[in-house]
């Protein structure tokens, strides 16, 4: 698991970047699913002191650069796999995702996970994608087995971004 090949195969659509989705967000589907967020330049990341994340409930989104360089996982496009609904959440890929570009363009907005992208330069050149999950599927079934494939890939090893599974 380690490419938008990989996930183009498992049905994951999109791959929009968060210029584009900022400026037309009608593109997100409107229903449960699980997505993915993917840097694809295959340049060596730089990592920024103060990104552009919200500060949540006053807190700082911000890590030392070195947490993030400890963080960052070689030889893989994912840089964080999420979820979008399912069981007693209502929420969608367009709300989540949203909610996710909103906190990235420094709102006081509750998506904390996911935060190191937006230390990254040029996160405005991230890629989102998304799959949507068939009734009766639970989003966060399909995210844990996605991240499941993503550790066996790399060592046991998170993606970058995912601060818990």
């Amino acid at each position: 698991m380690n490419s938008r090949k990989d996930l183009e195969k498992l049905g994951f659509e999109g791959f929009v970047t968060v210029e584009a989705l900022l400026a037309d967000s009608g593109l997100i589907p409107r229903s449960c699913g699980i997505y993915a967020v993917l840097r694809t330049d295959g340049s060596a990341p730089v990592f920024l002191e103060q990104g552009t994340g919200g500060f949540f409930k006053g807190r700082n989104p911000n890590v030392a650069v070195e947490t993030l360089e400890d963080k960052w996982v070689d030889g893989t496009d994912i840089l964080y796999i999420g979820k979008a609904g399912g069981g007693t959440s209502s929420n969608t890929l367009y709300r989540r995702i949203r909610q996710y570009l909103s906190f990235g363009c420094g709102k006081n907005v509750g998506h904390w996970g996911g935060r190191y992208i937006w230390q990254l330069q040029g996160a405005d050149r991230l890629l989102f994608a998304w799959k949507e999950t068939p009734a009766g599927t639970l989003p966060r079934d399909e995210e844990h087995q996605l991240i499941g494939d993503f550790k066996r890939s790399h060592g046991g090893q998170l993606p970058f971004a995912n601060l818990v599974e």
